[in-house]
């Protein structure tokens, strides 16, 4: 199996999409006022946006966007008027790690995570 897409909700599709583009994401599909959908500049993963009449309560969900030049990136970003509520940090399980919201209040870390995202010291084998 391999991971497709992450479809997010949006109160405003366009605005959502502004954001993104401004991360970096090249917009695929662009069905206003419902629908937008990327490709990741990396990889190949897709990432969609769809409208919605209300958001759900805050479920926890985080979405990972994984940056081999975390700390360029994140001056870039902030360069283009992105606001980071945490900038990047070295974490305990070995990943640099950066927080921010989408205009939606989506929960993004852009992070490095080198070998150790698909590797850790603490990986099981079965």
């Amino acid at each position: 199996m391999n991971l497709n897409q992450v479809t997010i909700p949006s109160l405003d599709v366009e605005k959502s999409v502004a954001f993104y583009k401004t991360l970096g994401l090249l917009l695929i599909v662009k069905s206003y006022p419902r629908y937008a959908r990327f490709e990741c500049p990396d990889g190949e993963a897709t990432f969609s946006i769809h409208l919605v009449e209300k958001l759900a309560p805050k479920n926890g969900t985080s979405i990972y966007f994984e940056e081999k030049e975390l700390d360029e990136k994140v001056n870039e970003l902030q360069g283009k008027g992105i606001t980071f509520d945490q900038l990047p940090e070295d974490k305990s399980w070995g990943w640099r790690e950066a927080y921010l919201t989408d205009p939606d209040g989506n929960q993004l870390i852009l992070f490095f995570g080198g070998d150790t995202r698909k590797n850790p010291p603490w990986r099981i084998t079965e």
